[in-house]
């Protein structure tokens, strides 16, 4: 009801978005992400909830060659390291074993099956990947070891808070970190111009033909959301709802406001 009434396709900086915002930090992880289909290996991707990581892994896989990648994204890592193996085997289509060393020899045999038969490379997107327990990230440096360490068949996409990235600076993970190729930080939108382009980039992409906000709603908005993208949609959604039973065809302070406090 509310996009109609505001003659939008979509929620601005929702997850239907496709035509993302960039001054240049999308192209900077583009770039590095496409290096890391030509040079496998594995990337760390940072940034504070909210600032947008996964809508821009979303928007880079959807462009993906089904025959030459396959895409595998897992959220769920809040279990034990057998768990998170598993699932690979489950989304490999192995019938995953319940003892590691049998899980291990499974799944790299499938990827080098992969790799050599099909010449198809396994992309796996670890999000949330602060909570993947400490045992994963010490062995997971032997996981990715094949044939006497002297190929790389599979690109891992460690994705998750600022706290990940000072998590493997730790020594028990020196493994791991030495094998990282790739490192990006998001960071939220918060210099007043580049967020109005921001706001401005996402209604104009979700079809507002005409002004939705005052330079002083910007401000309480950008404030509000801290310049966090998925904070701000959720803001200016929750505005919209509230200025349909009133008869508004623009989002007012008062009534960001409303829609601060609703969801605080």
């Amino acid at each position: 009801m509310d996009l109609q009434h505001f003659g939008l396709r979509h929620p601005p900086l929702g997850k239907e978005a496709t035509d993302l915002w960039d001054d240049g930090a999308l192209a900077q992880l583009a770039e590095r992400f496409q290096w890391l289909l030509h040079s496998p290996g594995v990337g760390l991707l940072t940034g504070e909830a909210g600032v947008g990581k996964t809508a821009a892994l979303r928007l880079l896989t959807a462009k993906l060659n089904p025959h030459r990648y396959q895409v595998i994204y897992h959220a769920e890592t809040d279990f034990g390291r057998l768990d998170i193996y598993r699932c690979l085997a489950l989304s490999l289509g192995l019938p995953p074993s319940y003892r590691r060393a049998q899980l291990w020899r499974d799944i790299k045999a499938q990827i080098h099956q992969l790799a050599d038969g099909k010449q198809l490379l396994p992309l796996w997107i670890l999000d949330e990947a602060q909570n993947l327990p400490p045992e994963f990230f010490r062995d997971f440096p032997a996981f990715l070891n094949f044939a006497f360490d002297s190929r790389d068949l599979i690109t891992v996409w460690l994705v998750g808070h600022p706290a990940l990235a000072q998590t493997l600076e730790r020594a028990p993970y020196a493994a791991l970190a030495g094998r990282i190729q790739a490192r990006v930080q998001m960071r939220p939108v918060i210099e007043r111009e580049r967020f109005a382009q921001l706001i401005a980039h996402a209604l104009k992409s979700a079809g507002c033909s005409h002004t939705l906000l005052a330079d002083s709603g910007l401000e309480i908005l950008r404030q509000a959301s801290k310049g966090l993208p998925r904070h701000a949609g959720r803001i200016l959604r929750t505005a919209m709802r509230l200025a349909v039973p009133r008869g508004l065809n623009h989002l007012p302070d008062d009534l960001l406001q409303l829609a601060i406090e609703e969801l605080r």
